[in-house]
């Protein structure tokens, strides 16, 4: 605090205003002068209009503005501007936009009582719009597309509580993958070719249920549940030429539990137990003369 303590007898806060501040003297303070400035000089808090009131609260946040209108927020450990909008009472409300660290643009929209409400556009790190939709206390909630990096709908149609409850997926060539209606519904799903590569139940846009996947050329490689677009539960996998390679239980797409395993002629080679996709507990292997 020395050497703030010098700043602050060489420099009369009360004669000049907050730009000339941020700019000169931010620029020769380390982030952790910043930082200290700012918590404990409150003179300088009530010039820049900082909020600062609970430190543990704002996150790592500082905000220049006052309790109603517009105003901004910068990060403390990199003094970059990560909000600016429109303000009542503290809280977001209105119009605003936030920012990555570096500046590039992360969501613009509308706020409620500092939630994401009504109407926003949601942007991926190469400035193409993610989602456009509806709002609700932070989470989607209404009408809403989404999109993949090069622009294509992936979805659209409705959200509730931040999940796809009414509308149609589609893959990149424009294919429908699955269609909700009410949270649930059954899908496809077509590789680059328009060959189908799964097909199953869906909840909230993710795989949940029973479902099937397929090789390239048609042939069923998988069949089983699915929780969470996971493997999860029971579930067997086949040989390209149809036979049996494997069947038991799945957790969080990987082998877990009781489970058997085939050779490519359909006989059996083990039968035991795995944890985390890896053999793991009792177990036998079974050899057969060629």
């Amino acid at each position: 605090m020395n050497e703030i303590g010098s700043i602050k007898n060489r420099i009369n806060i009360r004669d000049i205003n907050s730009s000339f501040i941020i700019k000169n003297i931010f620029s020769f303070l380390s982030k952790k002068q910043i930082l200290n400035l700012i918590i404990c000089n409150k003179q300088f808090q009530n010039l820049l209009l900082v909020n600062i009131k609970n430190y543990k609260k704002i996150s790592g946040k500082y905000k220049i503005g006052g309790k109603n209108g517009k105003g901004k927020e910068y990060s403390i450990k990199t003094n970059k501007l990560i909000f600016e909008g429109e303000y009542l009472k503290g809280k977001r409300n209105g119009k605003g936009k936030e920012y990555e660290n570096d500046g590039k643009l992360k969501f613009e929209g509308e706020y409620l009582n500092g939630e994401r409400n009504g109407k926003g556009k949601k942007y991926n790190y190469y400035g193409a719009i993610k989602f456009e939709g509806e709002y609700l206390n932070g989470h989607r909630n209404g009408k809403g597309k989404e999109y993949f990096k090069n622009g294509k709908l992936k979805f659209e149609g409705e959200y509730l509580n931040g999940k796809k409850y009414n509308g149609k997926g589609y893959n990149q060539n424009g294919i429908i993958e699955f269609e909700i209606k009410k949270g649930k519904g059954k899908g496809k799903v077509y590789n680059y070719e328009g060959k189908l590569v799964f097909e199953g139940e869906y909840l909230n846009g993710e795989r949940n249920g029973k479902g099937k996947e397929y090789e390239y050329d048609g042939k069923l490689v998988y069949e089983g549940e699915y929780l969470n677009d996971k493997r999860n539960g029971k579930g067997k996998r086949y040989y390209y030429n149809g036979n049996l390679e494997f069947e038991g239980e799945y957790l969080n797409g990987e082998r877990n539990g009781k489970v058997k395993e085939y050779n490519y002629d359909g006989n059996l080679k083990f039968e035991g137990e795995y944890i985390n996709g890896e053999r793991n507990g009792k177990g036998k292997e079974y050899y057969y003369n060629s």
